[in-house]
């Protein structure tokens, strides 16, 4: 099997904190620089999982950096540079407690919400009759908070509002974003063949400036069907062709594993792993519209990190 990156101890110049999030290690540096590693960590049902997966960083790290590139007329973005494959330098931002999840189409958790008979979600009313996978008349934003640990729990504009975790000038701004970017993330996925189905944004706040944080439009951050076959399969109530982890999910849960107490991750065997490995390397291909360069797994990964980091912070 490849080389996998699964944790990370550096200690770099000037380093003031260090956080090992599910799949990031983000590195403070002099408190105002972040360097953030996307590790091959895989997670599902909040679950880090036993094994990683070769080229998982390097994937979800290019694809972040290229939409945050797309993007940067709409919003600023934390971003500095990326000194490797699998590292992103960007400021440290003051992060709102909250992400915004916008979506485009009635699926994933929405869907079981409202299977269950529920007509609102995060405070936003859902039409009756509606069919899985079917597109809302308009893209609804239904927010999470940030949870430090353990799950993100939905909430409505409302209650973010009442709670004071955002002000009201910068939810109305964050919003208005927010629906700016999935405009254009789904313009550029049209020209994919894809559908940008839904996609969670982070922002936060430099010199008191409202920023783009985090990652955006990657495969673990957003569902993606092919356009192509959509309206014949909804057509018909089948399920659609998915560009995201919900696969990873679906396999996870054919051999009884939700992350429930007692429930035992099932063996990932190197043929499991390197089919994940080429899943993620069709989903770059096909997100980016560009042929996937695969970095040296031959080398000592960390190590390459180190020095690329350390040479850009000299």
């Amino acid at each position: 099997m490849a080389n996998a990156l699964i944790k990370t101890d550096f200690n770099f110049k000037g380093q003031t904190n260090v956080y090992h999030g599910k799949v990031r290690d983000v590195y403070t540096i002099n408190n105002d620089k972040l360097i953030m590693v996307a590790t091959d960590r895989i997670s599902a049902f909040d679950v880090i999982l036993p094994k990683g997966i070769p080229y998982k960083g390097q994937i979800l790290n290019q694809i972040a950096a290229k939409f945050l590139d797309a993007t940067k007329d709409i919003v600023p973005n934390w971003k500095l540079a990326t000194p490797d494959p699998m590292v992103t330098v960007g400021q440290k931002a003051e992060a709102f407690p909250v992400e915004m999840i916008i979506r485009g189409y009635l699926t994933g958790s929405s869907w079981r919400t409202y299977k269950s008979g529920a007509r609102e979600i995060c405070g936003v009313k859902i039409p009756e009759g509606m069919k899985e996978h079917q597109k809302f008349p308009k893209p609804i934003i239904t927010p999470t908070t940030k949870a430090a640990e353990g799950h993100d729990e939905d909430i409505s504009k409302e209650e973010i509002l009442k709670r004071g975790l955002i002000s009201p000038e910068d939810y109305a701004q964050i919003e208005e974003i927010t629906y700016k970017l999935f405009e254009r993330g789904t313009e550029i996925a049209a020209k994919r063949g894809l559908i940008l189905v839904d996609t969670k944004y982070e922002f936060g706040k430099i010199d008191g400036k409202i920023v783009l944080i985090d990652e955006i439009h990657t495969p673990d951050s957003s569902r993606y069907f092919y356009s192509e076959g959509y309206e014949e399969r909804f057509a018909k109530g089948e399920q659609q062709k998915q560009l995201s982890k919900e696969f990873v999910r679906e396999w996870l849960m054919a051999n009884g594993f939700q992350g429930k107490e007692g429930q035992k991750v099932p063996e990932m065997t190197d043929e499991i792993v390197a089919g994940i490995s080429a899943r993620y390397i069709e989903l770059f291909e096909n997100i980016t519209g560009e042929k996937f360069q695969k970095a040296d797994l031959s080398q000592d990964i960390a190590k390459r990190i180190e020095t690329n980091i350390n040479n850009y912070l000299a």
